[in-house]
């Protein structure tokens, strides 16, 4: 099959892009609303680390719905870091429930009642049962595509590992990625995890 996206809608696009740049690795990201103790949660699968030198990840952001910004682009935009959490398959229906849209300042983590753990030398807490978190800062924001979508660089300070996922020789570290069990994205409502998909009805 020969796809021409020069004759598609930006929807097709969308679909044919995220049925085969698969599976995709999935941000879960915790920022700040800027209101006391009150934070927002949403999992983003346009993700991908980018450089090493200094240490960058990639957040492709695009509109809510009614055309105004995501609440992640609007606190990564204005207090300048966030938390990127990587989700083991077992939080797949919490990864789920996060991507529903609420209204500014209403807390999905409130919501899950997720609890949450300090994350050592930064200003934001951590999911306390991802397995991986990243204390983020940002580094650029830009504006790409006709829409446009919110292309966001992001500096990682801190890595959390938990232990059990963890071992260490020579001065590396290898992550047993088998027992992690991270959450991946393919097309649709599915997920991907341990060599299988699995769907999930995403929230309205």
């Amino acid at each position: 099959m020969y796809i021409d996206f020069s004759s598609m809608s930006a929807n097709q696009v969308y679909h044919c892009m995220t049925q085969t740049v698969v599976p995709r690795p999935i941000a879960w990201v915790l920022s700040d609303n800027g209101e006391q103790s009150s934070f927002n949660l949403a999992p983003f699968s346009y993700f991908t680390a980018v450089s090493s030198n200094p240490p960058l990840m990639m957040l492709s952001i695009g509109k809510k719905p009614d055309g105004s910004d995501k609440d992640t682009k609007v606190n990564i935009e204005k207090r300048r870091h966030c938390v990127v959490h990587i989700a083991s398959a077992e939080q797949a229906e919490q990864v789920t429930e996060s991507a529903k849209t609420l209204p500014h300042g209403e807390s999905e983590i409130d919501l899950q009642q997720l609890a949450l753990s300090q994350f050592e030398s930064f200003s934001l807490p951590r999911l306390t049962h991802a397995p991986i978190a990243m204390a983020c800062e940002l580094y650029e924001m830009h504006a790409v595509g006709n829409t446009p979508q919110a292309m966001i660089l992001l500096k990682v300070l801190h890595l959390y590992i938990q232990e059990q996922f963890v071992t260490q020789a020579e001065g590396r570290i290898t992550v047993d990625t088998n027992l992690l069990n991270p959450l991946g994205r393919l097309g649709g409502g599915e997920y991907w995890a341990n060599g299988n998909s699995f769907s999930i009805q995403r929230p309205k």
